[in-house]
């Protein structure tokens, strides 16, 4: 049975009057208790996480202990906390929105062995705030009585220790009940963990610096600023009226001289105030800052101020200035902080050259804001060492890194049997994957897949992996990234770098010699040596034939002409080799309904100066189909690894099929062409996207593609215990299952996918199992903590490039630079206007055909627009704008049209792109920039019309392949009719001269 009790609350206005609020308040009989010791378990209903059993107390610590200790709490050495939501609430209201988030993620986190009890809703734990409480006691007497009850609710068969660092307190509870004990923090540490020396030293820093700040407090008694109130004046004050409550704001622009309180609560509903309160002058925000919620006392009406005199130092200045003064405003002054901003805060570290020229005894954290407004705090701490993650690898010139003689006894080693190369995108630092193919002695081929060995340096559960795991992903922007982990690893020591020796768990398919079907598949960690770290572009040359560009390949530069040749066919052979593999293994996920979707991607050119030069979309090349098919390999066999050794907590990637509804526009659009898209299943639709294609115009196919995908569901990340087999296909891939296992280094999800499997192998070999894997439910919240972490970073992608787009044409003027004039494809109809696609710089936006005015779009004789009173008739595939005088224009879906870029500013929000159809008629490119492009745009659909039909002659074959002779074993080389051969022997056609296709 529910109690009902009402919190009473007598709040004074600012004018005097007399405000009475009325809360209720529930309490039950019984809450969850979360204990094994329950007596009561289905009436407490215990669901979800328990305290451990294996301890000999339980732990409660008080409202100020969770405070100012809580990175101790978080050792997992400690078992059996308690928080009481009475200091849970005292967090939440006094340290801010950062440290009760660290709060909440301890309790929800399973490997720590604390839980939260709702004492303030258990009949026999509630204690109301008796007449002229501190609100201190009051949490300190609730957390005791509410300890005493839950030692007797397990029937005194556990001891409980309350922690608190209130010295009355101790004299006062420290022997009033049995079996409950009452000490200091510091004491329980030292005669229950006097071997967790980490939690001492970091105990001993606390105090130190509270004694720190006592002092200087004291110091700064009679000083420049006056002492803040206390927190009884402070309540006191409000509710009489004397004080405000609010938030305090300073301005940006005039940080040093004025700032404003922006009423809060009762303050702000019960005054007659109609305006903030302005704080003039740094003395009289007396310590606060940007963000705090402070108590303001307001000064006499004729020291009120009005906002232009606050900006000068002197009325004759204002005066001189030309500005008349505004109105006086309220004007105040801060005499005691509520709440502080400690979301304002990041810690940084010095550099290990700083903290040891300061010596030990001298370490400091500096403190830097986020707010650049606020100045940076150097804190004293004898933990600097440790706060820097002292347990990371070092690799710098007088100290280098090397293979350790244990790892080289316990993995394979390739470095000198293998040809290891890797193939990334220009200035790539962070490289997660290497290839190798080799013919084995067999006869049949050995693909590998080498993925670098991220769980080797971080641990589970260390400073670095906790780290990782709340970041989740690396944030790539279009001018910087963010990475999930340091840059020694990420850049240094994890990635796998040409010439170096690295660690790597690997995935290596026998392949027979000819159909390359999988004939047995080896999985553990290697050693390599990546002998090329080649760019994207470059290997396509290789793979086309052109041999000149291994002048910018850095490996080939010192080499004689002789190892030079052979070193080159060697390696041409490899990526001619991983081409036609990946072309049998894109063709077999075809047949199953594999979809090739479109997605616009820019990349933003930067100068040395770091400005701005170029966008550039992205340029789809074979060679990025063939890295990706051997990855998807990798993920798809991992996955199915995984999912085999632990059915019901393995970490894999799930595509559910889209709703249907979602496809209507696609459908329309198509049909506008006279295509036909059939969306019943992934293989229709992609034999649907394949037959939707107009040869005198290659964007209508990727604008239906681009349709598709966004008509697609989001892939997400889920364990295998929370959701039946059959949900486990990735509808795009056309996999059964499919995980993340290729880049640990900027994925988190591959870290737990490559533990996993290092897990799993241990298992088949009858080992223990090392690693510390994730239960059904935890793996079910982490993949839910991934997935979100995914969506913003792919939203800061996207507002990324949207904001260098806008910086790119905001200092050109469209109406005369040339490049704010482009070609658009119409994509969609609307109301009032059409959507276009840039394909140049990748834009997609709205083009209004109706202005705010009423004005219509009109289009005269030389098919130059003009704005003109009209109507709008918006058909299916078309819409009509016709002119007062009966001219008319008509968009369909797919026209070309000349387009007109600008950025469109705004005081509240963004700067976004603008488009404006200036002609109706296609934009005709010049001679310089169509000659310097759409031959590589040709070549690509060339390349990919000529694989198709490559793979339709293998697929339609079964003819047994002849022995091997002499040539193909020295040079490795097919003496058949190879891709090169047919791109040479069309290279004669009409692909030298493309101007007349497009009327120039």
């Amino acid at each position: 049975m529910l109690q009902k009790r009402e919190k009473v609350l007598l709040l004074r206005t600012f004018h005097g009057r007399t405000l009475r609020i009325v809360r209720e308040h529930y309490l039950r009989p019984s809450v969850p208790c979360h204990s094994p010791l329950c007596p009561q378990p289905a009436a407490c209903r215990n669901d979800g996480k328990l305290l451990t059993s294996d301890v000999t107390h339980y732990v409660i610590p008080d409202w100020k202990v969770v405070q100012d200790y809580l990175e101790i709490l978080e050792f997992p050495e400690l078992k059996g906390i308690i928080f009481m939501q009475t200091a849970c609430q005292a967090v939440q209201h006094q340290r801010g929105r950062r440290q009760y988030n660290k709060l909440r993620n301890l309790l929800k986190d399973a490997r720590h062995d604390s839980i939260l009890f709702a004492n303030e809703f258990q009949q026999h734990c509630y204690l109301p705030r008796e007449r002229g409480e501190s609100m201190e006691k009051w949490q300190t007497r609730s957390i005791y009585n509410a300890a005493v009850w839950y030692y007797h609710h397990c029937q005194d068969r556990m001891p409980v220790i309350m922690v608190t660092e209130d010295e009355e307190a101790i004299q006062q509870y420290g022997s009033e009940t049995e079996g409950v004990f009452v000490i200091s923090f510091k004491n329980y540490l030292d005669s229950f963990w006097p071997d967790l020396k980490a939690a001492h030293e970091l105990c001993d820093s606390i105090l130190q610096s509270r004694r720190e700040r006592e002092n200087e407090s004291q110091e700064s008694r009679g000083k420049e600023y006056p002492e803040h109130l206390p927190l009884e004046v402070l309540e006191a004050g409000i509710k009489s009226g004397r004080y405000i409550q609010g938030i305090l704001n300073v301005n940006k622009h005039r940080a040093q001289m004025e700032a404003f309180v922006r009423l809060q609560g009762a303050s702000s509903k019960d005054s007659d105030l109609v305006s903030d309160i302005l704080i003039h002058g740094m003395k009289a925000r007396n310590r606060s800052i940007h963000g705090d919620v402070v108590a303001a006392e307001l000064l006499p009406k004729d020291e009120w101020k009005g906002r232009t005199t606050a900006l000068g130092e002197s009325d004759n200045e204002d005066k001189a200035s030309g500005e008349s003064p505004s109105e006086p405003m309220p004007t105040g002054r801060v005499v005691g902080i509520l709440q502080k901003n400690w979301r304002d805060y990041v810690v940084t570290f010095p550099s290990k050259e700083e903290v040891q020229s300061q010596g030990k005894n001298a370490q400091k954290i500096l403190v830097t804001p986020w707010d650049y407004r606020i100045p940076k705090i150097r804190i004293s701490t004898q933990q600097a060492e440790a706060l820097q993650m002292c347990k990371m690898p070092v690799n710098t010139p007088e100290n280098p890194w090397k293979v350790s003689p244990e790892e080289e006894r316990e993995r394979k080693d390739l470095r000198k049997t293998h040809l290891v190369f890797s193939i990334d995108p220009k200035g790539c630092e962070d490289v997660d994957d290497t290839l190798s193919v080799r013919t084995l002695n067999n006869g049949n081929l050995e693909l590998g897949v080498h993925i670098a060995d991220v769980t080797h340096f971080v641990a589970p559960n260390s400073y670095i992996d906790t780290e990782a795991r709340t970041r989740a992903t690396t944030y790539y922007l279009a001018d910087r990234r963010y990475d999930m982990l340091p840059s020694i690893l990420s850049a240094d020591l994890c990635s796998l770098l040409g010439g170096v020796d690295r660690y790597a768990v690997s995935v290596m398919w026998e392949l027979d010699a000819t159909s390359y079907e999988v004939k047995k598949v080896w999985y553990g960690r290697t050693i390599i040596r990546s002998t090329y770290k080649l760019f994207y572009e470059a290997a396509q040359e290789l793979l086309d034939g052109n041999f000149s560009v291994i002048e910018d390949i850095p490996e080939f530069k010192d080499l004689d002409e002789k190892s030079r040749q052979a070193k080159l066919e060697e390696l041409v052979w490899a990526i001619g080799k991983l081409t036609d593999i990946a072309r049998h293994v894109r063709a077999k996920r075809d047949r199953c309904g594999a979809l090739e979707l479109e997605g616009v991607e820019v990349r933003v050119q930067l100068d040395e100066q770091k400005n701005i030069h170029d966008l550039i979309p992205k340029e789809p090349l074979e060679v990025h189909e063939t890295v990706a098919e051997c990855m998807i390999l990798a993920n798809h066999w991992v996955a199915k690894k995984i999912w085999e050794s632990f059915p019901h907590q393995a970490l894999l990637r799930q595509h559910p099929p889209p709703h249907q509804e979602f496809f209507s526009e696609l459908r329309e659009c198509a049909k506008a062409k006279g295509f036909s898209i059939d969306t019943r299943s992934n293989k229709t639709l992609a034999e649907s996207l394949d037959k939707a294609n107009d040869p005198s115009d290659p964007i209508v196919n990727r604008l239906l593609r681009s349709m598709a995908t966004q008509a697609m569901s989001n892939a997400l990340y889920f364990s295998t215990g929370s959701c039946a087999e059959e949900e486990f296909r990735h509808y795009g891939l056309a996999l059964d299952k499919y995980t993340h296992f290729t880049s640990p280094i900027r994925r988190y999800s591959d870290i737990v996918v490559h533990r996993l499997l290092l897990a799993a192998i241990s298992k088949d070999k009858k080992m223990e199992i090392k690693e510390n894997l994730f239960s059904n439910k935890e793996l079910e919240e982490l993949c839910r903590h991934i997935n979100n972490r995914n969506r913003a970073a792919q939203h800061s992608q996207k507002q990324s490039t949207e904001l260098f787009q806008c910086m790119y044409f905001k200092d050109r003027d469209p109406e005369t630079e040339e490049r704010c004039i482009s070609d658009g494809v119409i994509y969609s109809i609307r109301t009032n206007g059409v959507l276009v696609f840039i394909p140049r710089f990748g834009i997609k936006g709205a083009a209004y055909l109706k202005n705010k005015d009423g004005l219509v779009i009109s289009c005269g004789p030389d098919s130059r627009s003009e704005w003109q009173p009209g109507s709008l008739q918006r058909f299916q595939n078309k819409i009509t704008s016709t002119t007062t005088r009966g001219d008319s224009v008509t968009f369909h879906l797919f026209d070309h049209v000349t387009v007109r870029i600008s950025v469109q500013a705004s005081r509240c929000h963004s700067d976004t792109i603008r488009l404006e159809i200036i002609s109706n008629k296609p934009y005709m490119i010049p001679n310089t920039e169509l000659s310097h492009q759409n031959p590589l745009l040709l070549k690509s659909e060339l390349v990919k019309e000529v694989t198709k039909s490559v793979e339709e002659a293998q697929l339609a074959q079964e003819v047994k392949v002849e022995t091997i002779q002499e040539e193909y074993q020295e040079y490795c080389q097919t003496k058949g009719r190879s891709l090169y051969l047919l791109l040479e022997e069309i290279k004669d056609l009409a692909l030298l001269d493309v101007s007349n296709d497009y009327g120039v």
